[in-house]
């Protein structure tokens, strides 16, 4: 495995050791893809690790197809101004897949010199300096599925065989090179196996401090994609890329470290410690605006059905696949932690991550109780329960003018909220039926997911 840089010495240091000839400057526009500039591995030591690069503002209002909708910050008008990227320099890392390719994540600064309000690892990077200021550090885990696909998209397979070790073998060379990619690339993985659909398959990431954590997950869906390419196949975290078929989703677990150890772990078996209570009873308050979040396109809340081992009500439970937050919580594990479980795979990490984390601090601070833990099948008794947002309209409104726009900045909100805006009149248009996943809607999203 591939140790994460931790400072521009080790960098370079590894870079020689391993022939790289290009640095990439990576950054993450709002959907989650990765851009920025590749940059000779001379130049980058010379100058570009303390100068960094620029690139268009206009790739923090792009939508899933790089169309641009109309914003109030960055338009026409304003010009589309540069954003300064700054290379992170304790975030370099080497790319094992593509020999002689190395990468630092970057932060974007705007014209002024201030954080980008609209940059993803600016609002991640406030919301942990939030926990901070309450003594606590979050650590973060993600854990995406994602369909395996020909090169003209359809599922490499045509049946479920959930987590055998004697199905698809022929896709084990593919996901052997996939789990490498990500370990050369400093990322832990746990483990890997084939889910609950046709062709879609799990790999397990460690834990990390927040931002690493986010980092390590945009770049594990680039690892992924181009991986597949290199077999000869396709990778989408596309949601719900077939009605018929499970979607997609992102499993957030997250914990704090307060004093150098887990301060989830000071429960009794099955009942977590008041801290972690008010954790959960913040992310319960703000399940509903946090949706759109974890659903930032028409596709994503299809997701949200009943048995469809996503969640439907806002609740939490103990080891319970049926509940929004399920909450592991045994006396004096060190793994204690709660897992957030709507968000899709195609959810912007450092944006979903930024969410938990500013309703989790809000819960702490204000004391938030979750409520009674619900136990069984919450699909077909949810009780009293409120249900989450089925399609993005309403998402949108769960999200807009609520606590969490405005703890996640204004300007970010209000310019976050009009690109989904924008996919609702076109989702209504080309595919308006609630339940149904037609080609446009592929053709839109399976490629660039």
């Amino acid at each position: 495995m591939t140790e994460i840089s931790g400072s521009l010495d080790e960098f370079r240091a590894a870079a020689e050791a391993n022939g790289i000839h290009t640095v990439e400057v990576a950054a993450p526009d709002t959907q989650g893809h990765l851009r920025g500039k590749r940059v000779p591995v001379g130049r980058f030591f010379d100058s570009v690790h303390d100068g960094g690069v620029n690139i268009a503002d206009a790739m923090f209002v792009f939508d899933m197809q790089n169309d641009l909708p109309d914003n109030e910050f960055v338009n026409m008008d304003t010009g589309y101004l540069d954003a300064h990227l700054v290379p992170d320099n304790s975030s370099g890392r080497m790319l094992t897949h593509r020999p002689g390719y190395g990468i630092v994540f970057a932060d974007a600064f705007d014209e002024n010199g201030n954080p980008h309000p609209l940059a993803p690892r600016s609002v991640l990077a406030a919301q942990i300096e939030r926990c901070r200021a309450a003594g606590l550090d979050p650590v973060v885990a993600t854990e995406l599925e994602f369909y395996l696909c020909t090169p003209d998209w359809n599922p490499v397979q045509d049946h479920i065989q959930y987590s055998s070790l004697t199905d698809g073998l022929e896709f084990e060379a593919c996901l052997a090179d996939m789990r490498s990619a990500l370990l050369g690339a400093g990322i832990e993985v746990e483990g890997s196996n084939a889910e609950y659909g046709p062709g879609q398959f799990e790999i397990n990431a460690g834990p990390a401090d927040a931002m690493t954590a986010a980092d390590n997950t945009v770049l594990f869906k680039s690892i992924v994609k181009q991986v597949a390419v290199q077999h000869g196949l396709r990778a989408t975290f596309m949601p719900k890329p077939w009605a018929e078929q499970s979607g997609s989703g992102m499993h957030v677990h997250t914990s704090l470290t307060a004093d150098g150890a887990n301060a989830f772990a000071a429960c009794s078996d099955g009942e977590p410690n008041d801290l972690m209570k008010n954790w959960m009873g913040g992310l319960l308050e703000h399940a509903e605006a946090m949706t759109l979040l974890g659903t930032p396109n028409s596709n994503g809340p299809k997701r949200i059905r009943p048995y469809t081992f996503a969640p439907t009500h806002i609740c939490w439970g103990l080891d319970n696949r049926t509940v929004l937050a399920r909450c592991i919580a045994e006396s004096g594990s060190k793994a204690n932690r709660v897992e957030f479980r709507s968000a899709g795979a195609d959810a912007n990490p450092y944006l979903i991550i930024a969410g938990i984390l500013a309703a989790g601090v809000d819960g702490i601070e204000r004391k938030l109780d979750p409520g009674a833990l619900s136990e069984g099948d919450v699909y077909g008794n949810p009780g009293d329960r409120t249900a989450l947002p089925t399609d993005l309209e309403g998402a949108i409104a769960a999200y807009k003018d609520s606590s969490l726009a405005t703890q996640l900045g204004d300007m970010f909100s209000r310019s976050y909220v009009s690109i989904s805006e924008a996919e609702v009149p076109l989702a209504a248009e080309n595919n308006p039926e609630a339940d149904d996943v037609n080609d446009w809607e592929r053709a839109r999203f399976l490629e660039h997911s």
